[in-house]
């Protein structure tokens, strides 16, 4: 930050933020500008942790060179946008920040706070303090002892947390030693109160200092402390706090609190972070404690779902006076539902313009359309449907008169109603399929044709599908209302096969030559695949290797109803990917998603992660090849033929130069930029013609083995890489190297059990040195990962001009690429 004082707006507020050159940490010069930037960007991992906990701050605003202020209550100062909450102590009653968004944590950093400390538990949503939801663990080494030791007791520890069905996740804790954490409150059967977790640590302290006497202390007193390693159980009473995890440390160099992985610890050289360090690793692997997450309790209080359900029902409230008409108005308490498939109800509704209202039991509330044309009865025509206000599941047994003058005014009477089978429910499409006793089984599908708004964000279409439960397909009916559509399924899977995505070669900026010649694209971060769309109802996703990844992906359907339907069918270009909450591709979020084939556990994974899909060009239009259009002729083409809303999405072309789109896409925290020659065609193979220009070395490898990890032999440790010997699969694989960071710990299992059932004796692989193949497990080299690296170096023991890559880490599988796809792309080539 170029000036002393900014003003800024984060989250809405106005913050003034001063002071910023003046030096906070005097050893490395670092200011409270390069603080306050630190905690922007560890935001995304940091505040999940601190949350809904009562936090305890040490603020140093001369430095810590200066006075350390310990500061529990909020003060007069406190803007009234900070989150509290009120703990009664002994003899008053002090107001805790809560660290729930960006804006909180940038004031913190303003009042010079640099550590946070918080509890083992959280307040609930109406204030109540929950149960604890992790156990943790402060391995502090005494004189003598220090992140070696503390990292042999943490795993001692850990053995005995596993017994306990404990996963614990390691955090250095930006002091002097290790804090173990692990998640409670889904692994156990019953709920334990921090008394009851503190004596449960106590006893887990003792049994260690039992079996490692030599090294291992329970007790406070320091004269027991010498070359051991205290294992402080304490911090899990009530009114204890540690310092939270991603949090700085207040000592003469900028250290964090930073999450590790177990393999780290074996590392005989592990030392506390810089944020540097943790800020490039979070972008690389994420946040290792996400885990721990899951062990947050709310079992006392209205479920989100519940509290969800309040806020839907807002507008239908709103709209009516419970004394002047008869309608329901939803339960008064938090009884579930009964179990059994959702319910619909279609009410024959005589207000001021008869009209059939459509409801859908759907997340608590009875979601709403009204049919001004009732249900359609033929595929060929569609009706309008405009969405209303979600109503009351009461609402669905309703039948009577809204007075005259009331909103709605009418006779309500039910027309049909029964239970549905619910197919897919997105913001812009809703397929179902309705069985009822009266007017039996029909499979309909609602599509939003209105904007996000404007006068026609609500209006949808209602369409009966062609393919009905229980029937065969009408004679003579093809799947594509296109006169072009294709003869058969098989001649479009065979079409899907052949069709494959043109490839852009690695470049570096300088040799871009003629650049007014160009046009650039953010380059997306994800997993390639061409789109087929037949027809109003019918996507197809295949990966640039021909693999179909439709069952993967079923949101991206929403595609088929935001092309224009006249130039069907069409085939289109892009890029699946995972956003994170700031809007960014997330590759490791993406992994998710990779490799589900089975309805439940594609369910299960979009639950978590959903997906979008970026799209960049146009292979085919009413049925024809544009393929030897150029560029510029397709890119016309593609916004022509697209209305997109989320998941799908249309990213603009760059209009800048080549210094502008790079400087752009690092702002973004994208990959980098694709560089397109105007007049290119499109060319089904690697081109020149496309240049993508990165800002970090990436490189695809092939995995044909893995080496066990020192503290547990029996799972994964590093990752064994090859890549094709002179470019071609065809001549064999040379090794690379090994990957060892990046991965979590439920990864590395995962990964083990995958390997395992893929075992080889002999390497699939030449050149790799002795040092790496002593303890190799091989396997069928038949699996494409990707890693991020420093350089290419000659590697000890190889023969002469053998080159492996240095520092590598890994980003996740390419289950979308073969050996045969993979390409060296930096100087490794040689």
């Amino acid at each position: 930050m170029a000036s002393t004082q900014q003003t800024v707006m984060v989250d809405g507020h106005r913050l003034r933020l001063s002071n910023l050159d003046k030096v906070l940490f005097p050893a490395s010069g670092t200011t409270k500008g390069e603080v306050l930037h630190y905690l922007t960007q560890v935001a995304p991992v940091l505040l999940p942790h601190a949350a809904n906990r009562p936090a305890t701050r040490k603020r140093w605003p001369d430095g810590t060179g200066g006075q350390m202020f310990f500061q529990k209550n909020l003060d007069a100062s406190t803007p009234d946008w900070v989150k509290r909450r009120s703990i009664q102590h002994r003899t008053s009653a002090n107001d805790y920040v809560l660290v729930n968004d960006l804006a909180t944590l940038t004031w913190l950093g303003q009042t010079a706070t640099l550590e946070l400390h918080t509890p083992q538990w959280q307040f609930g949503r109406t204030g109540a303090r929950l149960d604890p939801d992790r156990l943790v663990l402060d391995l502090d080494p005494g004189p003598g002892a220090g992140l070696p030791e503390c990292a042999q007791v943490a795993r001692w520890a850990r053995e005995i947390l596993q017994g306990m069905g404990l996963e614990p996740y390691p955090v250095t804790s930006g002091s002097k030693g290790i804090h173990l954490y692990a998640a409670l409150g889904k692994a156990q059967d019953t709920r334990l109160d921090s008394d009851a977790v503190s004596a449960v640590a106590h006893e887990l302290a003792r049994y260690l200092e039992s079996e490692h006497p030599d090294l291992v202390v329970s007790d406070m007193s320091k004269s027991l402390r010498q070359g051991k390693v205290l294992v402080d159980w304490s911090q899990n009473n009530g009114s204890k706090t540690t310092i939270a995890p991603y949090s700085l440390r207040g000592r003469d160099q900028p250290w964090v609190a930073a999450p590790r992985t177990w393999e780290e610890l074996d590392d005989p050289d592990l030392a506390q972070l810089t944020p540097d360090e943790v800020v490039a690793r979070v972008e690389a692997d994420g946040d290792l404690l996400a885990p721990l997450l899951e062990g947050h309790l709310s079992a006392l209080e209205p479920t989100p779902e519940r509290l969800a359900t309040f806020q839907k029902l807002e507008n239908y409230r709103a709209k009516r006076d419970p004394t002047k008409t008869p309608e329901p108005f939803g339960p008064d308490s938090d009884d579930a539902r009964a179990a059994g498939e959702p319910t619909f109800v279609i009410q024959e509704h005589h207000a001021r313009r008869l009209h059939w209202d459509f409801r859908l039991e759907h997340d608590g509330v009875l979601v709403s359309w009204a049919l001004p044309r009732g249900e359609p009865t033929d595929p060929a025509k569609n009706h309008l449907a405009v969405q209303t206000e979600d109503h009351p599941l009461e609402y669905g047994s309703f039948e009577g008169t809204i007075p005259s003058g009331e909103y709605g005014g009418g006779e309500v009477t039910i027309w049909d109603s029964g239970t549905y089978e619910l197919e897919k429910w997105r913001d812009d499409e809703v397929i179902v399929t309705l069985r009822s006793a009266e007017r039996g089984a029909r499979r309909l599908a609602l599509i939003r044709t209105g904007g996000r708004d404007g006068d026609a964000e609500n209006n949808w279409l209602i369409h009966l599908t062609k393919a009905q439960p229980g029937a065969p397909a009408p004679p003579g009916a093809a799947r594509s209302p296109s006169k072009k559509a294709l003869s058969g399924q098989k001649a479009s899977t065979q079409r899907d096969k052949a069709r494959r995505p043109m490839l852009a070669t690695n470049a570096a900026p300088g040799e871009l030559v003629e650049p007014e010649g160009w046009t650039f694209e953010m380059k997306w971060d994800g997993f390639r695949a061409l789109a087929h769309v037949e027809d109003l109802e019918t996507v197809r996703l295949v990966s640039r290797s021909g693999q179909d990844l439709t069952v993967t992906f079923p949101e991206l359907s929403a595609l088929a109803g935001q092309v224009d339907p006249a130039r069907l069918p069409v085939v289109l270009d892009g890029e699946i990917v995972a956003l994170d909450r700031d809007g960014r591709p997330d590759f490791r979020r993406l992994q998710q998603r990779a490799n589900l084939r089975k309805e439940r556990d594609v369910a299960r994974a979009r639950a978590r992660v959903q997906v979008d899909l970026m799209l960049f060009d146009v292979l085919e239009a009413d049925g024809h090849s544009v393929t030897d259009q150029p560029y510029t002729e397709r890119r016309e083409l593609l916004e022509s033929l697209l209305t997109p809303s989320a998941p799908i999405h249309l990213p603009p072309a760059f209009d800048g130069d080549l210094d502008s789109a790079m400087r752009t896409s690092r702002t973004l925290r994208l990959e980098g930029v694709v560089a397109k020659r105007r007049t290119s065609t499109y060319a089904e193979r690697r081109s020149r013609e496309w240049l993508k220009l990165k800002h970090s070395a990436m490189q695809e490898v092939v995995i044909v083995g893995w080496r066990p990890g020192r503290a547990n032999t029996s799972v994964m440790g590093s990752l064994l890489m090859a890549v094709p010997d002179d470019g071609d699969v065809r001549d064999g694989l040379r090794y690379v190297g090994r990957v060892g960071t990046g991965f979590t710990e439920r990864e590395r299992r995962e990964i083990t059990t995958r390997l395992q059932g893929m075992e080889r004796k002999t390497p699939g692989a030449s050149g790799v040195p002795a040092e790496d193949a002593s303890d190799a497990r091989w396997v069928t080299p038949k699996l494409v990962g990707e890693v991020t690296y420093a350089d290419w170096a000659e590697g000890s023991g190889s023969a002469s001009g053998e080159r492996r890559m240095r520092h590598s880490v890994w980003r996740g599988w390419r289950p979308d690429k073969s050996p045969e796809d993979v390409l060296v792309e930096g100087p490794g080539q040689g």
